[in-house]
C-alpha cells in the first residue's frame, strides 16, 4: 500500500448546529469547546453504560490493550459530533443530523441507539453507505448497516 502511495482518509463527522457546520475527527481536541464536549461525552457514556452499552472492541483495528481500545472507541468522530449537538441544543424536538465520510462502525451504531434512549432525541446519520434514522433505541436500517 505504501509503495503504491495509497492513503486512507481520516474518519470525519460533520454536524449542523444553528446553521453552522462543525467538523470532528476521532480524538479531536481542536474545537474551541472541546473540554465541554468531552464532559458531555463522558456523561453520555456513563448513562448509556447504565442501560447496558458495552464498548465493542472488535471495531478497533490497532494492536493495543483492551482498556485502550475502549478509550479509543469513546472518542470516535460521530460521538464527538453528537455530544456537541446535545451540548448546544436544549430543544428536545430538534433532530440531530450528522454526516460521516466513512461507514459508522458497529460500536458507534450501537452507542447512538442507546443515546436516543437516554436523551429522548432523534438522530439522523448519513454515512458512506446509507442514512440511519435513530429513534427510541432503534435504527431504521434494522441493524443492517
Amino acid at each position: 500500500m505504501r509503495d503504491l502511495k495509497f492513503k486512507k482518509n481520516p474518519a470525519m463527522s460533520w454536524v449542523d448546529v444553528d446553521r453552522e457546520v462543525h467538523t470532528f475527527m476521532a480524538g479531536d481536541l481542536s474545537h474551541p469547546r472541546s473540554r465541554e464536549i468531552n464532559e458531555t461525552l463522558e456523561k453520555l457514556i456513563g448513562k448509556v453504560k447504565l442501560l447496558g452499552y458495552v464498548p465493542d472492541t472488535r471495531f478497533v483495528l490497532q494492536d493495543m490493550d483492551e482498556e485502550l481500545k475502549k478509550r479509543s472507541l469513546y472518542y470516535h468522530s460521530e460521538k464527538l459530533a453528537i455530544s456537541f449537538a446535545l451540548l448546544m441544543s436544549s430543544n428536545k424536538n430538534t433532530i440531530i443530523r450528522i454526516f460521516k465520510n466513512l461507514r459508522v462502525c458497529g460500536d458507534c451504531h450501537s452507542w447512538i441507539k442507546f443515546v436516543t434512549k437516554v436523551s429522548g432525541r432523534e438522530i439522523i446519520a448519513r454515512d458512506a453507505k446509507r442514512f440511519h434514522h435513530f429513534k427510541d433505541g432503534l435504527c431504521s436500517c434494522g441493524d443492517y448497516w
